[in-house]
């Protein structure tokens, strides 16, 4: 079952192009499916992991032990990266995974390539619905407009012991062409229910001006 159904001997049979076609876009279809569960998906990439299995399958069954052709290919695949849309790490996880299938299903290991496709896919789902790797410490990040004739390095932080259990000024900034400061915090509530105190006391120190609250942005999940 885990040994190669292509004979090096001999050239391809439609038989064995059939076999590994259909098990390229079976497999990808479940690697798709297994795509789909985790969360949000667009049509468009969703086709492209159907899809993406047998393109590897081919150009490895075209390259088939020829040395010249093979850094050819790699070449192209080289400059396509060059030209993709870089993505978030989930994204490039099923890519990668859609194209190690199809590696072995282009070299005939069919019966490998269903099992690493259903283990594979098991483990994904079984992170993806669990809260695993889930950052349990609620992270705010405070945006805080003042005038400049604040002093910004002390002038909230008798309101931040109160309600929250850390915090730090990540960045300062002016704006309004320098007439006003705008404050970076990343702060951890001791209470999310609090936070309406939180933004009302702060709104009566700096003068009613703008006040932003809300998840950390980053790109932690891209590669």
């Amino acid at each position: 079952m885990l040994t190669s159904i292509l004979d090096s001997t001999a050239g391809l049979t439609l038989s064995e192009t059939l076999i590994c076609t259909g098990a390229s876009v079976g497999l990808g279809l479940l690697i798709a499916i297994t795509y789909m569960l985790q969360g949000n998906f667009t049509k468009n990439f969703t086709v492209s992991l159907v899809v993406l299995p047998l393109i590897i399958q081919s150009v490895i069954m075209m390259v088939n032990g020829n040395i010249g052709t093979g850094v050819a290919v790699m070449g192209a695949f080289s400059l396509i990266r060059f030209r993709s849309v870089p993505g978030s790490s989930r994204d490039i996880c099923a890519i990668f995974f859609a194209m190690a299938i199809g590696l072995a299903t282009g070299m005939g290991y069919v019966g490998f390539a269903l099992i690493i496709t259903i283990v594979g896919s098991i483990i994904i789902l079984i992170f993806a619905k669990t809260p695993f790797g889930v950052q349990i410490k609620a992270e705010k990040e405070l945006k805080i407009t003042i005038p400049e004739s604040l002093d910004y390095t002390d002038v909230f932080i008798d309101i931040f012991n109160v309600y929250t259990k850390s915090y730090s000024l990540e960045k300062v900034k002016t704006t309004n062409m320098g007439s006003m400061y705008e404050l970076h915090y990343l702060i951890i509530m001791k209470d999310a229910n609090n936070e309406k105190k939180l933004i009302d006391e702060l709104r009566c120190r700096n003068g009613n001006l703008p006040i932003i609250l809300n998840r950390v942005q980053t790109i932690k999940d891209e590669l």
